[in-house]
């Protein structure tokens, strides 16, 4: 299970390769998180298409990770260069870093649901001093 969320954050966050979502997110896969529910595949690629786009080189690195049951629990480190539009806020050339965690329910080698909470606060705090 730790293996799905290398592919996730290692492969499609930080090589930038979507299609690998399609193997490890089962089609009725459903993600909720502060910024609302992703439901499928496609929503998730949206999703880190969208931090890819306000964060062009965005990093993520697994800081820890406990699996259990099936349930991997991944404790994250996002940085990068905001270069695009962030939450409204216009590019700032700044480099930032949030924090979170990712609780993952993984069925049949996919993840099935995921559940996380990070540093949005301190991610705009960040972002919003770079005027």
């Amino acid at each position: 299970m730790k293996n799905l969320v290398r592919r996730m954050y290692e492969e499609a966050w930080n090589e930038n390769r979507l299609d690998i979502i399609d193997e490890i997110c089962a089609a009725d896969y459903v993600g909720v998180g502060p910024y609302g529910n992703e439901i499928g595949p496609d929503a998730v690629k949206r999703g880190v298409a969208s931090r890819r786009l306000s964060f062009p080189d965005i990093h993520v690195t697994i800081e820890d990770m406990i699996a259990d049951g099936d349930k991997v629990v991944a404790c994250l480190t996002f940085r990068g260069t905001q270069n695009g539009v962030f939450q409204g806020v216009p590019p700032t050339g700044k480099e930032v870093s949030w924090s979170g965690i990712w609780i993952y329910r993984v069925a049949n080698g996919q993840f099935v649901e995921r559940w996380h909470n990070y540093d949005m606060q301190g991610l705009m705090e960040q972002v919003e001093s770079g005027f």
